[in-house]
């Protein structure tokens, strides 16, 4: 998910446009748990996050918060962020009339942002087409040489259609024959993400908890930084 310093600390997302990461984050699954703190977070308040995230237990109950939840506000601020990650089923059936695009200029009608230049880090991109135009894609968030995040986008006109649960499933069974595990996140806010991972069944494996403090807003970083 993220890029760390010789220390451990977080310093962006692994993204090809790159945001900075969170000043504080927190992973607990039901036997494990683990965390990481932003580099640009003061190296005393470092090591008493680190502290107190070695306390924190697995969960029970995906929802839970931290045990010193209070406190992490209390010392960070900022925003808060929380949800599930969650895997995909061992089998899925492909979905009709979903295609592998590669090509940006697909992208430029319903979405913004996409540049040639990031496609190849952004591959497999699974996508429903209408008139040579994407309505409909999924692409990896972020990815390594084990495993890679969804990203889902489908244009406003078309939404509702079902084509999301069909643009992600075969992204996941692209994702699969590249070698990599295919995982999906959202927010607990996030009704629609949760609605097109509960028609796919995926399951919960573990839950985020993670707190962007005033120097960490999810912007994009300069790039000078």
């Amino acid at each position: 998910m993220y890029c760390f310093d010789e220390a451990g600390r977080i310093v962006s997302t692994l993204e090809p446009q790159p945001a900075i990461g969170p000043a504080f984050t927190l992973i607990r699954s039901r036997s494990r748990r683990v965390w990481a703190v932003g580099s640009r977070v003061a190296p005393d308040l470092a090591d008493e996050l680190d502290w107190l995230a070695a306390q924190e237990q697995p969960l029970d109950d995906w929802r839970e918060p931290p045990r010193f939840d209070e406190r992490y506000h209390a010392l960070l601020g900022g925003d808060l962020v929380s949800g599930p990650a969650l895997e995909f089923p061992d089998r899925m059936a492909a979905p009709e009339g979903v295609r592998l695009i590669d090509d940006a200029g697909m992208l430029k009608r319903h979405f913004r942002g996409w540049t040639s230049e990031e496609i190849p880090d952004r591959t497999p991109i699974a996508a429903v087409l209408v008139d040579g135009q994407a309505v409909s894609l999924c692409a990896c968030a972020r990815r390594s040489s084990e495993a890679a995040e969804a990203s889902l986008e489908t244009a406003e006109p078309v939404r509702g259609q079902g084509l999301a649960e069909r643009v992600t499933a075969a992204w996941a069974i692209a994702v699969r024959e590249s070698g990599r595990r295919p995982l999906y996140s959202t927010s607990w806010e996030n009704t629609a993400s949760q609605a097109v991972a509960r028609k796919l069944g995926l399951s919960i494996y573990a839950a985020s908890w993670s707190l962007y403090g005033q120097p960490y807003e999810n912007r994009r970083l300069a790039a000078t930084d």
